[in-house]
């Protein structure tokens, strides 16, 4: 059995690999193994950059100015990089956390906490430069070649047990590796994009000097074990001093350019005039933690008086109200988040959870809808499995309990227990559990199990005997964990397990 599935796994590995082939990096020259074509690539970041936006703050809308500046830095990047067709996006988000980050294709974020550490517009370029070079270089698409090997001999035992054929073993294959994006870049492709990420640093016309600086600022911070950059930035794109020393002679090929730094600070104005709010935000947050509802208030005032145009704030001092217990002001203050930033998921989410536990399901309901359909969250696919359930639409809502059990916690423990409630109302059978049996006198028995927590009747059973099939009714019903023994009237027999076989066919559950 082992040589066979060794030699599947070889079979598969080749067929595999004949399949994917070669592919040229674009920005190396380079040959490298790829399952995953520049048309999939592409449309992978299309389909995953508004979802991946919004769970992570949506985008940064206070200034729209200065959402225009960091997309013409990142588009006069892209211009001269080695994949310039590609459709690049470019989007400050609504994050404090420090980070930057690069889907395949070309869909790219920085979140308004990384910039303002940054000094000046070259050192803006070196972010924007390196994650440009992660989508041209293809290396989310890397990862997911190797996720998918690193895991196909898993899938290779999965098809030889399951008698799947080398197509479907592909796609299994594919799927495997289909969030590797989002995981943290081997060493070699950090150094890759720094490397060449200079390169059309200098092709734009910008101080190079300026992704040494970054370099060493983020050494300094990880050492420093900065909070917020070890579960930003540092996690998907680790500092070293290798790094900043590569950087450093890599500088020494390169042109002199220009730093504007009058120009970005100019264009992140905003923020540092809005610093004082996110401190205070922050506070909040840590209150919220601890189930301390009036001094997150406090800290929210303090916000809000700063900056009252932010949804985020709003949205925080409805989770306050609704800790000590204030729910018309948590139901004001989620309305008011959601006015002041109408594309963001979360307030009509929080609202619409406030509203259904208040008894207002159908205002409940729309929100948590509309909060669905900006972002797909378990919780919320929750409520409208509840939903789909009233109405009898059992199908819909398996689906919706099967992406609420996602979620972990207590909401995916009731979702699991909705599921098997469907299974109940759609296959009641499957519950009922049989077994053979020989009396004393060698007469064969059915032993029936109600495994359901309802009452069952109208419990039919199906007994074959080589081949003839004959219908066996329970007279009784069978209460939940009772079991029952039924006479065939078969016998005397030498062995129930020898061409006997039964199974439940209907049930019926009684409340």
């Amino acid at each position: 059995m082992q040589h066979r599935l060794k030699f599947f796994y070889a079979v598969t590995l080749a067929t595999v690999l004949s399949v994917a082939g070669c592919a040229v990096n674009p920005v190396t020259g380079k040959n490298e193994l790829s399952l995953i074509s520049p048309a999939q690539e592409i449309a992978m970041g299309e389909k995953n950059y508004q979802p991946s936006r919004q769970s992570q703050g949506g985008d940064y809308y206070l200034d729209p100015t200065l959402q225009a500046y960091v997309k013409s830095v990142g588009e006069r990047l892209a211009a001269v990089s080695d994949r310039p067709d590609l459709p690049y996006e470019f989007v400050v988000l609504n994050n404090s956390v420090p980070n930057a980050w690069a889907m395949p294709g070309g869909k790219i974020a920085i979140n308004r906490g990384l910039l303002g550490y940054l000094e000046d517009e070259s050192q803006l370029a070196a972010v924007l430069a390196h994650e440009i070079v992660h989508a041209a270089a293809r290396h989310g698409a890397s990862q997911m070649s190797r996720g998918t090997l690193a895991n196909i001999g898993l899938a290779a035992v999965a098809v030889g047990t399951q008698g799947r054929d080398g197509g479907q073993l592909y796609g299994m294959a594919s799927q495997l590796g289909a969030a590797a994006w989002m995981a943290k870049y081997g060493r070699d492709d950090e150094l890759e994009s720094d490397f060449y990420g200079m390169d059309y640093m200098a092709r734009a016309g910008y101080e190079p000097q300026g992704a040494v600086e970054l370099q060493r600022t983020f050494v300094k911070l990880s050492e420093g074990r900065q909070t917020d950059f070890l579960s930003g930035l540092f996690a998907s794109h680790p500092p070293s001093q290798r790094r900043v020393e590569a950087n450093i002679a890599k500088a020494k090929e390169l042109p002199k350019g220009q730093r504007y730094t009058k120009r970005y600070q100019a264009a992140i104005a905003q923020l540092n005039k809005d610093s004082r709010a996110y401190k205070a935000e922050a506070e909040a947050l840590a209150a919220l933690n601890k189930k301390q509802g009036k001094e997150a208030l406090v800290a929210l005032d303090k916000a809000v008086a700063l900056q009252p145009r932010e949804g985020s704030f709003w949205e925080l001092r409805g989770h306050a109200w609704k800790l000590v217990d204030n729910l018309a002001n948590a139901d004001q203050a989620f309305t008011t988040a959601i006015s002041k930033n109408p594309d963001y998921f979360s307030p009509y989410l929080a609202r619409g959870v406030l509203r259904h536990e208040r008894g207002q399901k159908s205002r409940g309901l729309a929100d948590i809808k509309r909060s669905y359909e900006l972002l797909p969250t378990p919780a919320a696919s929750y409520y409208l499995g509840e939903q789909a359930m009233v109405a009898r639409q059992y199908s819909q809502a398996s689906q919706y309990f099967n992406q609420a059990t996602q979620g972990g916690g207590e909401l995916s423990a009731r979702a699991q227990q909705q599921l098997g409630a469907i299974q109940l109302r759609l296959k009641p059978e499957s519950f009922i559990q049989t077994q053979l049996l020989l009396s004393d006198r060698r007469e064969l028995l059915v032993r029936t199990s109600n495994k359901s927590p309802v009452t069952m009747s109208g419990i039919q059973l199906r007994l074959t005997i080589g081949g003839q099939a004959q219908i066996l009714r329970l007279p009784q019903p069978l209460g939940s964990g009772q079991t029952a023994t039924l006479s065939t009237g078969i016998g005397p027999i030498e062995d129930a397990s020898s061409g006997y076989r039964i199974e439940a066919v209907a049930a019926v559950p009684t409340q």
